[in-house]
C-alpha cells in the first residue's frame, strides 16, 4: 500500500491557507478518484482506495503541522510501508506560487512538518512534493504561512494543485524517477508568475 500525507493544520480557520497546500492536493486527488468518505485514523483524517492500480492511503494529520510525523509513523507501522511507498505533499516558501518540485528526500528546509516526519521516521528518506507558496518580498513568518492566497494568486494555485494531482498519479503508476523527470520542469504558469 502507498501512503500520501498532505501537511496542513486541521480546522476551518486554517482551510485554504498557504500552510495547508498539502491538504488541498490530497483532497483534490481523493475527489478526482471518488475515494469516498474521510474517517479518523492514525491521528488523521484518512481515506483509502485504488488509484492508478495502486492501493492507496491518503492522510491529513489532525496533529497540526509541527507533529505531522506522528500520523505518518502510525500509518506506516500499520500497513508495513517502507520509504519508497510514501510521499509527503508540503508547502514550500522557497518556491514561488505556481511552482512545484518533486524530490526523493533532502533537508526540511526549516519546515517544521518535515522536521517532525524526519524525527518520527528515524531519518528515512521520504519523497516529497513541494508546492510553492512564496514570492515577491514576503517574509516567511507565521502570519504569512497562515494567510490565504490572494485573488491574483488563486489561478496559479488552482493550476498547481491540478498539476500536483497529475504528478502523484504518475508517481503511483510509474515511480518516482518518472515523476521527477516529468514534473520538475517549468510549466507555462510557472514561467508567467515569475515575469
Amino acid at each position: 500500500m502507498k501512503i500520501i500525507l498532505g501537511i496542513g493544520n486541521p480546522g476551518k480557520e486554517y482551510a485554504e491557507t498557504r500552510h495547508n497546500a498539502g491538504f488541498m492536493v490530497v483532497e483534490r486527488l481523493a475527489q478526482a478518484h471518488r475515494l469516498g468518505a474521510w474517517r479518523r485514523r492514525f491521528q488523521s483524517l484518512a481515506v483509502e482506495g485504488t488509484v492508478e492500480g495502486c492501493k492507496l492511503l491518503l492522510l491529513e494529520p489532525q496533529t497540526y503541522v509541527n507533529e505531522s510525523g506522528r500520523a505518518l509513523r502510525a500509518a506506516a507501522d500499520w500497513c508495513g510501508a517502507d520509504s519508497s511507498d510514501m510521499m509527503v505533499v508540503v508547502d514550500d516558501f522557497n518556491l514561488q506560487v505556481g511552482r512545484l518540485r518533486v524530490r526523493a528526500g533532502g533537508s526540511s528546509g526549516g519546515h517544521h512538518g518535515l522536521e517532525s516526519i524526519a524525527a518520527h521516521m528515524a531519518g528515512m528518506e521520504i519523497a516529497r512534493l513541494r508546492i510553492g507558496i512564496g514570492g515577491g518580498e514576503a517574509r516567511c513568518d507565521r502570519d504569512y504561512v497562515l494567510s490565504r492566497f490572494t485573488p491574483a494568486e488563486r489561478v496559479a494555485v488552482d493550476e498547481t494543485v491540478e498539476r500536483a494531482v497529475r504528478a502523484l498519479e504518475v508517481w503511483l503508476k510509474s515511480g518516482l524517477e518518472r515523476c521527477m523527470n516529468q514534473f520538475n520542469v517549468r510549466s507555462a504558469t510557472e514561467t508567467e508568475t515569475e515575469k
